[in-house]
């Protein structure tokens, strides 16, 4: 009979600290999953560009912002990041090595691509290319935010309003993407059939593939959590 104490392997979204992410099990795939979504989701984000047919939603409203306010696309990229992890405080929303990770490797990706990618000339090259984009961003989110070390900062928004709420993350991610170009929009961001594609169709991506990329963690039974020293002794399961 297994003891109550004992760790339990979860393979579904567990909400753990940064330090219970780390002793979860699993690291070096998860790591390696980790840095795999993040390198993909940067360059998805260049390939919807590269098509010309509109900016994935969140990119509408950073290109809003900065039509009235005096800096950088990247700035104000941090600025919003910043702004969303405030909201993470009363969803109780834990960041981890993947919060941080998603500043700086999605960026870094990112311009890779769109230097490797040229722009897409006529909509033979550009509908196909905004198809692979949007599609290879579902599976880069599902990638990273599986490895369970942490979503970032947009994404955590999406599993935090998920968990909380009790409504899917189809609906939910949906909803945000819906809310967010409409904003953009308003303050003049850049619009175009590849923001509706993305935002229609991002949420059912990441639903369908999040099962296949979600890494089973090991984490305390239910309240339990204390003596991690004798917990951690306990082999976890495959």
């Amino acid at each position: 009979m297994t003891s109550p104490h004992l760790r339990a392997q979860r393979r579904q979204l567990a909400n753990l600290g940064p330090l219970e992410q780390l002793r979860a099990g699993h690291l070096p795939r998860r790591l390696a999953q980790l840095v795999t979504g993040l390198f993909l989701y940067g360059a998805s984000m260049a390939l919807v560009i590269r098509a010309g047919l509109g900016v994935i939603p969140w990119d509408v409203l950073h290109t809003g912002l900065i039509q009235h306010l005096p800096t950088s696309f990247g700035t104000m990229t941090i600025i919003v990041s910043l702004l969303v992890l405030l909201v993470w405080i009363p969803l109780r929303q834990r960041p981890g090595l993947g919060t941080v990770a998603n500043a700086f490797g999605v960026g870094i990706s990112a311009d890779l691509t769109l230097w490797l990618v040229g722009p897409a000339d006529g909509l033979l090259l550009q509908v196909p290319l905004l198809v692979v984009g949007i599609v290879l961003n579902g599976f880069a989110t599902a990638l990273y935010i599986g490895s369970q070390l942490g979503p970032g900062p947009r994404d955590g928004l999406m599993t935090g309003l998920s968990r909380v709420s009790g409504r899917s993350i189809r609906l939910v991610r949906t909803v945000l993407e819906v809310t967010v170009v409409t904003a953009g929009w308003l303050l003049g961001g850049a619009v175009g059939l590849g923001t509706v594609l993305y935002a229609v169709a991002i949420g059912p991506l990441a639903q369908l593939m999040l099962p296949w990329c979600t890494v089973a963690v090991t984490v305390p039974a239910a309240g339990k959590r204390e003596d991690d020293e004798r917990a951690d002794d306990i082999p976890s399961g495959s």
